[in-house]
């Protein structure tokens, strides 16, 4: 089931977060007229799209913004029957785990009674589109296998990973009762460049560049054993179209395979630039020391533990891999190459 038009129209809400941005990317590519949703607020933050937004053959010809807000379906109602899209791709809502802690409400509210909202104005639709929902390993929380697959039962262990679980399970009620097109896909963590400042890959990444620049700054980070299977958000923006070109809806695991630890992903970091760390200490002691001057370049601050931390999450993709057609290229020490290789170009431009 999906829209009845001539033309291939995307709506994508959370057009301005790292993913959106490369999804729009690579739908503009593929020639599709592309709608974003944003925020209209008293300071702007669209610098990932910023690329599109200044070029004048594609601002207002193939790619158009929109004001809404997750907390106010009737305007989200009404674009969506004015775009008319043949793909929604909801990627919109509070995505910061540790954070969810501080305000569970509203993440519940952005994260799982948006969705809901979604879904039933597509449910009214005619012709509704084919819809991409941005799930997350977090709904496995603490799971009782490794690595986890589309069969893994649900164990969430963060008000976020509690939010993500509603939302996933009822756009399935929804695909099995309304026959709507519906796609989880159930997202490890990724990262990239592009990624926010609060997020400790980027905080890594922005610190093992500063060293490089001889501009070293004392990284404060928390549990440096916690482990995640950490992916490149362009590859998985590339699996997100693909699920939607696929002949049937389905839910789907997005990861590479491949846990890492936050210690690993800062040592290949600093590593990548010239730079080494050694560790020293243990727990909330634990210190990572440059070898070459003795100085302290990591200190562990037990202000960023969260109060429940989730398992070591690795997911298995094998469906994605046999239907889909798709293998992630970028893993944990990779991307983590990556990232302080791009911040380090990024401080050093004009």
């Amino acid at each position: 089931m999906g829209a009845n038009t001539s033309v291939r129209r995307a709506l994508i809400t959370g057009i301005t977060g790292q993913t959106g941005s490369y999804l729009a990317d690579l739908l503009l590519n593929q020639g599709c007229q592309v709608h974003g949703l944003v925020r209209r607020a008293s300071s702007f933050n669209r610098s990932r799209i910023e690329h599109l937004r200044s070029n004048p053959s594609i601002a207002g010809n193939s790619l158009h913004l929109h004001y809404a807000d997750l907390s106010d379906p009737t305007t989200i109602r009404r674009l969506i029957n004015t775009i008319r899209p043949s793909e929604l791709y909801h990627l919109a809502g509070q995505s910061h785990v540790g954070l969810s802690f501080d305000i569970p409400e509203s993440t519940c509210q952005e994260v799982a009674m948006a969705t809901l909202a979604i879904l039933e104005i597509c449910r009214d639709l005619e012709a509704p589109p084919r819809i991409f929902h941005a799930s997350s390993s977090e709904v496995f929380g603490r799971p009782c296998h490794f690595p986890q697959n589309e069969e893994t039962a649900f164990r969430p262990s963060s008000p976020y990973g509690c939010a993500k679980s509603f939302a996933t399970q009822i756009s399935q009620v929804y695909r099995q009762s309304y026959g709507l097109f519906i796609c989880n896909g159930i997202l490890y963590n990724h990262e990239s460049p592009r990624r926010s400042e609060n997020f400790v890959t980027r905080k890594i990444a922005k610190a093992a560049a500063a060293a490089a620049a001889g501009k070293p700054e004392i990284l404060e980070l928390g549990n440096l054993d916690a482990e995640r299977d950490w992916g490149y958000a362009l590859e998985y923006a590339d699996v997100i179209i693909r699920m939607l070109q696929h002949p049937a809806p389905g839910d789907y695991i997005v990861a590479t395979g491949k846990a890492t630890s936050v210690r690993d992903f800062a040592l290949a970091a600093y590593r990548s630039l010239g730079s080494d760390l050694v560790f020293q200490g243990r727990d909330t002691e634990e210190v990572g020391i440059d070898p070459r001057n003795g100085q302290i370049r990591i200190r562990i601050n037990p202000k960023f533990y969260r109060p429940s931390e989730s398992a070591s999450l690795v997911g298995d993709a094998s469906r994605a891999r046999h239907q889909l057609d798709w293998r992630p290229a970028v893993k944990g020490l990779e991307l983590a190459a990556l990232m302080a290789n791009a911040e380090l170009a990024d401080s050093s431009a004009p």
